[in-house]
């Protein structure tokens, strides 16, 4: 029975469907729609009992929202019966013979459904109610096409929504007036601007220039509708523009109205002066009230070339007007002093392109580093190395990624395939441009040697390192053996690839091992050495790797890795805990030991290690050591020879006679208690506000000698 009730309502439909070709007003059409009124009323009781005989799980649950009529009987529900019988439609229209999924070559159309609510958001049934398009073969014939909305702001009925240029004249016009302003391009077929028409408000005085100048009388006059629509339109918001700038103020409501996308804007990092070119601006609410946000770009050095990197620049909102120059960013041709200022930023983009690559410098200013909740402010006072490279190798999470340059290399060659050109172009530039050196980053990657952080180091704060020509002679040794220390070093620097294991990468760095008493020379040796040749020093100590073997293994191996790249020396002071034989009972430190030598088999550097315990070292850095040199006690020719060394570089000294340093050095002190002997008599001269003389130091060593010679008793709890 329900069978047949379906097939009836699906042939009525599809009689009522034949017969709309005739209009609804034709006798056909009329007499079909009541044949489908007939059967619905007939059949359709007994389809509603049939379901709810055989589904009672559903007769219940529809009982509770089956609709009824006054006199409380049963309603049947039109909305309901017309999917279905649409559903019977489209899966029975063709009958019981249908082909294979997707085999007919025809197009099935489907619309969207009048009802929101109805259970098939589409139907096959061909819409009514459409309307013919405006847009069209007789609106394409026009210059222009204006969209307007209705305008509720109590001054004008309607405003215009959106503007469609049709005319190549006036394409033509545009495309000199909007010339790089992000985000148009005036050669398409389809040009449309939309409210507030910012291209137009940003780009008025180049617009009204091209006005006056044009004299093609068919340009003209299309040129004529463009402006008349525009300055209806948008003659509140120029003229209020205008009058701002005039004044030097703005209002948080018009400050799109100063920022042009394309135009160079200043703001300040961290106290310094940086110039950014604008991409886009819009308004945002944020938990702390709306601002005006920015997206800036300006140029990076990603360790393999320059790119393009993106900014965000945020003005916070304010009430009424405010000078433009006091905004955290403005327009940078605002700013008083804009061409000194375009000198310093030039010549600090130069620097910046100058030190791309590796660098060995000194640094003195406020460096920024990461922190696990946002930037952290270090002072430093060091010497640094300028590696972008390594900052990415060491720091992969901090890693940037750059839009390549537009850079115009004239000296590539004819010859050379599009990629390669292009390769070359982004990653080799012959120099960037005097806009490209404009909105160069303040900022350097690199690493402090004395605070062994990785950091961001300001341009300006950049200094050339100056070197102790001295160091070397200052260093209290036989000058065989000065000479000896200095060629290894200098022959592994140049030839660290020149001798290798019967393992690949294995045994190719130069260790030293310097022992000795303390104050003699140890120390001074390594810094010398590096100062003669002019490489980085890292110096750390057994505090700098941990005491766990895998802080040991982490940190040394990382080390090793960065002093290899930079042909660094290595100085690891007090090596005791590392160089002290093992033992059976001790498995802690003989982790140690154990993770030290292995990664000083694959070392490609310079290491010196200091001790003062050699006799107790482990066999097995006999084998690793390549150069073993004993320092002993200072006699009485190095410590006078110490004395005249430190004497020489007090500023602010009297006269010293032979017989006055030979007394002097007649005191068995090591160099180091030399140099705190020196700096405390300088300190007790600064306060009498005399040069430093005899007397100041033999107060000092009498005082120290008294001291010594007291015996202090040990009290017991």
């Amino acid at each position: 029975m329900a069978q047949s009730v379906r097939i009836s309502i699906v042939k009525a439909f599809v009689d009522i469907e034949r017969q709309t070709e005739f209009g609804s007003d034709h006798p056909a059409f009329t007499s079909a729609l009541v044949g489908l009124s007939a059967v619905v009323c007939v059949t359709l009781p007994q389809l509603l009992f049939d379901f709810h005989i055989n589904h009672p799980m559903a007769r219940t649950q529809q009982t509770a929202r089956k609709p009824t009529n006054i006199n409380g009987s049963s309603t049947p529900n039109t909305l309901d019966v017309a999917d279905s019988s649409e559903r019977s439609l489209i899966n029975t229209e063709h009958g019981d013979n249908l082909a294979p999924t997707g085999s007919l070559p025809k197009i099935r159309n489907l619309y969207e459904a009048k009802h929101k609510q109805r259970a098939l958001p589409w139907t096959a049934r061909y819409p009514d109610d459409l309307e013919e398009p405006l847009e069209n073969a007789e609106s394409a014939q026009y210059a222009l096409l204006v969209r307007y909305n209705k305008c509720y702001d109590m001054r004008k009925k309607l405003k215009v929504d959106s503007i469609v240029v049709q005319s190549p004249l006036l394409k033509s016009v545009l495309r000199s007036v909007l010339d790089d302003y992000p985000g148009i391009t005036t050669s398409l077929q389809r040009l449309e601007f939309s409210a507030p028409f910012q291209p137009f408000v940003h780009r008025w005085e180049q617009l009204s220039e091209a006005r006056k100048k044009q004299t093609h009388p068919e340009t003209c006059e299309h040129l004529e509708l463009l402006w008349k629509v525009l300055e209806e339109e948008l003659h509140d918001v120029i003229r209020e523009k205008q009058d701002f700038v005039a004044n030097g103020v703005v209002t948080f409501d018009s400050l799109w109205s100063i920022f042009e996308p394309g135009a160079l804007v200043f703001h300040q990092d961290e106290g310094h002066d940086r110039i950014y070119k604008l991409r886009s601006g819009n308004y945002q609410e944020t938990p702390c009230g709306k601002i005006y946000r920015m997206q800036c770009g300006y140029v990076e050095f990603d360790g393999e070339g320059f790119g393009f990197s993106q900014g965000i620049i945020s003005v916070p909102s304010f009430a009424g007007t405010a000078p433009i120059t006091k905004l955290l960013a403005y327009p940078a041709i605002r700013h008083a002093h804009y061409e000194s200022l375009k000198e310093r930023l030039l010549a600090r983009g130069r620097l910046f392109e100058a030190y791309k690559g590796y660098h060995f410098k000194a640094y003195q200013g406020i460096a920024i580093g990461q922190g696990y909740f946002g930037p952290i402010r270090y002072n430093v006072d060091s010497r640094i190395i300028i590696d972008r490279q390594a900052y990415n190798r060491f720091n992969p999470n901090q890693k940037i990624n750059l839009q390549k340059l537009n850079i115009d290399d004239s000296a590539s060659s004819d010859e050379d395939d599009d990629e390669e050109a292009e390769a070359r172009t982004f990653m080799a530039p012959r120099s960037l441009s005097e806009e490209q050196l404009l909105i160069c980053a303040p900022s350097l990657r690199g690493y402090s040697l004395r605070d062994k952080k990785w950091l961001q180091f300001f341009v300006d704060s950049v200094k050339d390192i100056t070197w102790n020509e001295d160091a070397f002679n200052s260093l209290v040794a036989p000058q065989e053996q000065k000479d000896l220390v200095l060629a290894f070093a200098e022959s592994q620097v140049k030839n660290n690839h020149g001798f290798d294991d019967v393992i690949q990468g294995k045994g190719r760095g130069i260790i030293m091992l310097l022992s000795g008493p303390p104050g003699v020379g140890k120390t001074l040796t390594a810094e010398s050495v590096a100062e003669t040749m002019k490489v980085p020093l890292y110096m750390m100590s057994a505090g700098d790797l941990g005491t766990s073997a895998n802080d040991v293994e982490s940190k040394l191996g990382t080390i090793l890795e960065m002093n290899a790249k930079w042909n660094a020396c290595l100085l690891l002071d007090e090596a005791d805990v590392f160089l002290e034989a093992r033992s059976a009972h001790d498995l802690h430190r003989n982790q140690l030991v154990s993770v030290f030598l292995r990664l000083l088999e694959y070392y490609e550097g310079i290491l010196f290690l200091t001790t003062n315990r050699v006799d107790n070292i482990d066999a097995a850095f006999d084998s690793r050591i390549h150069l073993t040199l004993e320092y002993d006690e200072l006699n009485l020719d190095s410590r006078r020879y110490v004395w005249r060394t430190f004497l020489s570089k007090v500023s602010n000294v009297g006269e010293f006679s032979a017989a006055d340093v030979d007394k002097l050095a007649e005191a068995i002190l090591n160099g180091r208690q030399i140099k705190n002997v020196l700096k405390t008599a300088q300190l007790l001269a600064s306060k009498k506000e005399e040069p430093l003389n005899f007397q100041h130091i033999d107060v000092v060593l009498r005082l120290r000698a008294a001291n010594t010679s007291k015996k202090r008793p040990f009290k017991a709890l």
